[in-house]
Parts: C-alpha cells; structure tokens; sequence
C-alpha cells in the first residue's frame, strides 16, 4: 500500500502540477492525470511501481480544468479495466470535452493549446462514474471516501483514505509549491469559473475536520499541519472576498482584470508576510500565472454578482 507524487512536468516546468497514484495489492487509481503530455510520466510511476496498465481500477479526476483533466481520455485508453469518476458535473465533459477545448483554443490559440494541452478526446460514456458525496471506492485494502467540495469549482471533489490519513485535494485546499512550503505559505486559488469565498471556506472547514494529517495538493505535493495551513487560506480567502466586493462596486467592466490583478500580488505579499517569507524576483515570476489565473477568476465573480447571477 502506497501513495507516490507523480511531477507532471507541466508545460515543461517541474514541481508546477502533480498527479498521485495510489497503490494497494495488486490494484492501482491514479488521482488526477495533468494532460496528455503527462500520461508517459504517470505509466512509467506505474511500471515503477511494478504493477500493469490493466491493473489500474480507478482514474479519479478531481475537476476538468485543463492542467488537471484533460489527459485523462488518453490514461484510460492504455488502461483498459480503469473506470474514470468524477463529479457529476464534470462527467458531461469528460464524455464530450468540445466546449473547453473551444474555449481554451480561443485563449491560448492553436499553437499554444497542442503544446501545453494536446488534443482534448472523449472518454465513453460507459467508462465514466459519477461518484455521490459519500461513497466510497475501494481499491484492495483502501477505502477512498468521496468528498465534494465547492470552492474553487462547482465539479470538484477530493477523495479521503481514512487509514492513511491522507486528502487528495486538487485545488480545493490550496496551492503550495515547493520553494512555498518551507514557510508553510499556501496561496488560495480563484481562477475561473466559479470561485466562490463562502464555498471555500465550508470546503476548508470540511477537510480539516476529517482529521487527516497530510494534504496531497495538485500545485504541488504532500503538505501537514492542516489546521495552520487552513488558516492561512481563510486569511487570504478574507482578502480575496474584500476584493470581490470593492470589484463588484466598481462602475464599470473595463479594466476589471488589470484592477484584481495588482491587488493580487498585495495579496500574494500579505500571504508571505504573515508566513514570514519574502517572496523573491524569481518566486514572484512563477507565481505570475497563478496570479492572472486568480485575477480573472474574482473579475469573473464580481461580474457574475453585478450582472445578479451565481457565482
């Protein structure tokens, strides 16, 4: 029985995404799968592990954002027996995954889109299980509880192993890179589409209260201490929510993006100093993605509010 960090090597870059597989007897799921570039790095963790293709039961996605999601049609295809689950929201798009290709073409362009992504393809709709808040899947000896959890998207969940303590959180319980973790500085994620502060906070909450003791982040590795780390996400949940509301208030759309955008570096800063780091150039410069992610995902937010819909 055994949990290994798989570096996605996302975009090329190391320790920037992971994806985990989890092993019990003769049985393998890997949690997250990063994109289709990343399937050789996760099959490889495989034959590390000295187990097959075929002997791979689960394929569990804990959300469709593209860095997270979209190799998932290609693990399944070399893994024949593997079932794929996921939120029930997300299952429509794991099957049919035309929109958020469309969408992120119009982003990134085509170019861009191939290099980073590869090309998105539909799992069948036979392979995909949408899994209830509650249940449980079972992998050999382990039981993996199935936790939903709002937050930082609406089809998001997390996946408990009560023995071993252990959460596997997407990005439902932060961001906490490498050269982050010494100061135990976790930085909350609002990238689009439905950041939600309230959400956050309950899925927070939840997740301490299973009494696990690590954290398996997707950006990027094992982290304790969950209750300090907790904390630090609600302090900058509180910033994030502050900047909603002053967005919100704003007269107008334009600019909306570059107006969170500089506020989010304040946020980044206040999140560092309250750890006691001092993020360097080059600390600021990786996180500089995160950012316009976050950016974009509170404007998003504040104009879903103004415009009276969800967030």
């Amino acid at each position: 029985m055994s949990t290994r960090t798989i570096d996605c090597q996302f975009a090329g870059r190391p320790e920037l995404a992971a994806a985990y597989l989890l092993t019990s007897g003769d049985q393998a799921a890997f949690f997250d799968t990063n994109t289709a570039h990343a399937v050789p790095h996760l099959l490889a963790a495989l034959a590390e592990a000295g187990l097959r293709p075929e002997q791979v039961r689960w394929i569990a996605v804990s959300h469709v954002h593209l860095d997270h999601g979209s190799g998932a049609a290609r693990l399944a295809a070399c893994c024949p027996d593997a079932t794929v689950v996921c939120h029930p929201r997300a299952a429509r798009h794991l099957s049919d995954p035309s929109r958020l290709e469309q969408s992120a073409r119009a982003v990134y362009g085509d170019e861009v889109f191939l290099q980073v992504y590869g090309s998105l393809q539909p799992i069948p709709e036979a392979r995909v299980r949408p899994v209830a808040e509650g249940e449980v899947l079972s992998l050999g000896d382990r039981s993996l509880r199935v936790l939903h959890t709002r937050g930082h998207a609406n089809h998001h969940l997390c996946l408990h192993d009560e023995v071993r303590r252990e959460l596997f959180t997407g990005d439902a319980f932060g961001l906490c890179y490498p050269f982050l973790q010494e100061g135990r500085l976790p930085l909350v994620s609002s990238s689009p589409t439905d950041f939600d502060p309230a959400a956050a906070r309950e899925t927070l909450a939840r997740l301490v209260g299973t009494g696990a003791t690590r954290a398996l982040l997707a950006h990027f590795g094992a982290i304790g201490e969950l209750p300090a780390v907790a904390s630090s996400l609600a302090a900058q949940l509180d910033d994030l929510e502050a900047l909603l509301n002053e967005a919100i208030g704003l007269a107008t759309d334009d600019g909306f993006e570059a107006f969170c955008l500089a506020r989010i570096d304040r946020i980044f800063d206040r999140a560092a100093q309250r750890a006691g780091l001092t993020l360097t150039p080059a600390d600021r410069d990786f996180l500089r993605f995160d950012g316009r992610l976050d950016a974009q995902g509170v404007a998003l937010a504040a104009r879903r509010r103004r415009e009276g819909g969800r967030t």
